[in-house]
Parts: C-alpha cells; structure tokens; sequence
C-alpha cells in the first residue's frame, strides 16, 4: 500500500485484551489502557487496536495497512504448552484466545519485517513467538531474584536496569542503566532464535530483547508508555518506533 502525503503519521497497530464486563450477563469485552496510544500518539503515530479474533488471512489483509505493531501487556500468562513445559501450580490466569492471536500476528509482522514492539507480556509474546521460554513463575522457578511485582503503581520506578552496549535499546536511550518500573511474575527464560539480550536487572533477570536481522523487533519487560509525560528516555523508545515505522512506509 502507498501513501501519497508523507507527512501523514504512520499507522500502528495495537493489540487488545479480553475480559467479561462487569455487567449482569458479563458479556465478552475488549479493551486497551489509554497509555498504550497516549504513548503512540505523543511518539507521532496514530493507534488502530487489534482484536484477539480473525483468520490468518484477515491478519494479513489487516497488515497491510499498518506500518508497525505494538504487542501490549496484559494481567495473564502465557500457556507453557507453547514452549513445551508443563503448567506448574503458580501459572497465572491463561488466555489462549490473545496468545495465539498474538503469537500469529508477530509471525506475520516478522515475515514481513514490520515494525515491532512488545511490551512486557508483549516482550515475552515475542520471544515465545521466536522458540524461546519463560519462567513460568520468578519466585517459584527462580527464588534468588528480586521482586518483580509492584501492583498497579506503573508511574512509579522500582529498580534499575543495566542496558548493554551495542545493542540498538542502548543506542535508543543512550544510557547504561535505566530505572524501570515492574509489573511480572514471569520472565524470558531461554532466548528465542536470533533474538539478542539488550538489557538485564540486578537479579540477572532478562528485562530486553531485541533482533538484529530485522528493521525493528524490540521487546522490553517493563512499561515505558507509563513515563512518556516525565521521562525522556523512556519516550525515545517510542519515537524510534514511529521512526522506524516512516521509514519503512515513506522512506524518510
């Protein structure tokens, strides 16, 4: 698809989550916290969000139009059937429905090199997506780690992350640690293929990956559209994902 006005902000695609409504009959509802397309908006992008629904072949119609995608977090894990474990008894609530959404839709934008971001479950997506694994829960599978799980309070900074250098996260930001916030209770495991670690916390738990063989794929453990209002580095992220996403549309 081509554009002919290249000052038109560039198309990103975001995933949402599902869950019943508090109404009588809980019916099924979709829903996306604002500060995902704040984050996108504020970057210059404009926001389509994604329904965990569609054929394969509605995906790529649907890709077509998009000039990068954002994988969002949610409050729910990823089934470890999809990296070949067990469930243990500290898994979280499943939601097979957007986990096989998303895990087709990254397969997608990867084959067609689109842009890609994934925030924290949206990070662990991609590298699921790619044959890596997760622990399935930090404090049972890994009790030497720090505490990874601050509630609801996303706009507040709980620990520092070391960001590697070399690596395109690092060259984003332009700083050798970060202070992030920490919403999980799971965490990458093994590194999918071809993906590179960008950034780890204290514990030496994963907190970045990223693919050097294509235009952008970036994935972060924590949630930097919380901080695009106060914190620059943090925003870096996203412009270089709208840039990224120009570029592959406009050429600029």
């Amino acid at each position: 698809m081509s554009r002919s006005n290249t000052s038109e902000a560039p198309l990103i695609g975001i995933t949402a989550d599902t869950a019943n409504s508090a109404g009588a009959a809980t019916e099924p509802a979709l829903f996306l916290p604002q500060r995902y397309y704040h984050a996108i908006q504020k970057a210059g992008g404009m926001s389509l969000v994604l329904p965990p629904i569609g054929s394969r072949s509605t995906l790529r119609k649907t890709l077509q139009h998009l000039d990068g995608v954002l994988v969002s977090g949610g409050n729910f894990d990823i089934h470890p059937s999809y990296y070949g474990e067990k469930p243990i008894r500290a898994l979280g609530a499943i939601k097979r429905e957007r986990t096989e959404f998303e895990l087709e839709l990254i397969d997608l934008a990867l084959n067609q090199d689109l842009p890609l971001l994934g925030i924290c479950g949206g990070a662990q997506a991609i590298n699921v997506a790619l044959g890596g694994s997760l622990y399935q829960d930090i404090a049972t599978e890994l009790p030497s780690a720090g505490q990874h799980e601050q509630g609801a309070k996303k706009g507040k900074s709980r620990h520092p992350i070391e960001i590697y250098p070399g690596t395109r996260l690092r060259q984003i930001v332009q700083r050798q640690t970060l202070e992030v916030n920490t919403t999980h209770h799971q965490a990458i495991r093994k590194v999918g293929k071809g993906l590179l670690v960008n950034a780890k916390a204290k514990d030496g738990l994963i907190e970045g990956i990223e693919s050097p063989h294509h235009r952008f794929v970036l994935g972060v453990q924590w949630h930097p559209e919380a901080f695009v209002d106060k914190d620059a580095y943090q925003r870096r992220i996203f412009s270089a994902f709208i840039s990224a996403a120009k570029h592959l549309r406009y050429g600029v």
